[in-house]
């Protein structure tokens, strides 16, 4: 049972730094700084997080990436560098949260698990991303941001008190990549059908 908590733990986690990579760290600082003494499911975590150091930079590094989201179009360019990052983010975190597993284990699932929910919820956010900028011209980008960043600390939260909750999440969340995959092409067929279509009127007369 306790391991199944760690894993959800981790999942929820490296969901977390899918939306904002590094929203979970700061908040797990955060928790074993302030937190209740003895808070189980940050008891794996190194106590160096919680240390005034470490908090001063997740902070900044965690205004800089909040913030930065909020200018369109450098919102896209950030989404480039911050992908690879956070599935590696998503990666440390899942194997922070399951140091309790055998070390085999421990890091096999945490490149499959936690890169994979990492990658999936990152995925889903540069999808709305570019969506939000070709069809807003990039207006609608900040309540984006917004929403990621309220997603980030729910996922955080979530996986630290109700981590059991997480593989519900997730599936939701692939279901809305996958929707949102299939959806993008049946929008292109529909305009190139229109053009085509508007090609044939103007030949016809």
């Amino acid at each position: 049972m306790e391991d199944f908590l760690s894993i959800c733990l981790g999942l929820g986690l490296a969901a977390a730094a899918g939306f904002r990579l590094f929203v979970p760290a700061l908040l797990i600082g955060l928790g074993i700084r302030f937190g209740p003494e003895g808070l189980s499911s940050l008891e794996s975590f190194p106590a160096w997080v919680g240390s005034t150091p470490a908090l001063i930079a997740l902070g900044a590094a965690t205004s800089f990436e909040v913030g930065a989201y909020y200018f369109p179009w450098l919102d896209n360019v950030l989404d480039t560098i911050m992908s690879p990052l956070a599935v590696l983010a998503g990666i440390l975190l899942f194997a922070g949260a399951t140091t309790e597993m055998p070390p085999m284990w421990r890091w096999s699932l945490a490149i499959l698990a936690g890169g994979t929910a990492a990658g999936l919820t990152q995925s889903a956010t540069v999808i709305a991303r570019t969506a939000s900028s070709v069809g807003t011209g990039g207006l609608a980008n900040f309540i984006l941001a917004t929403v990621e960043l309220i997603a980030s600390i729910v996922f955080s939260a979530v996986a630290a008190i109700l981590a059991p909750t997480i593989p519900i999440l997730l599936a939701l969340g692939l279901a809305f990549v996958i929707y949102q995959r299939e959806r993008a092409p049946a929008h292109g067929s529909t305009g190139a059908d229109a053009a085509r279509g508007t090609g044939n009127d103007m030949r016809t007369e």
